[in-house]
């Protein structure tokens, strides 16, 4: 089901991290995220009640500059 609130998220099994792009388009890592609970997120009917209920407030996370698309037309 698609999440009103989280645009989508990539997680990092080497470095156990996780982004989190929001729909606002703020993207923030989160810190030593279990693999299981990247895959629970992943497979989570509610992502973003998952999210508030396991995530958010439980790892440490910093937010980061959203990356922009590459442009195939820039010289």
């Amino acid at each position: 089901m698609p999440s009103s609130v989280i645009r989508r998220f990539t997680y990092k099994p080497r470095s156990r991290a996780l982004d989190v792009e929001f729909v606002s388009g703020r993207l923030y890592r989160y810190a030593d995220v279990p693999p299981e609970l990247a895959d629970a997120f992943r497979t989570a009917f509610s992502k973003g009640r998952f999210f508030n209920a396991r995530i958010r407030d439980h790892y440490t996370c910093v937010e980061l500059e959203p990356e922009e698309p590459e442009d195939p037309w820039a010289l």
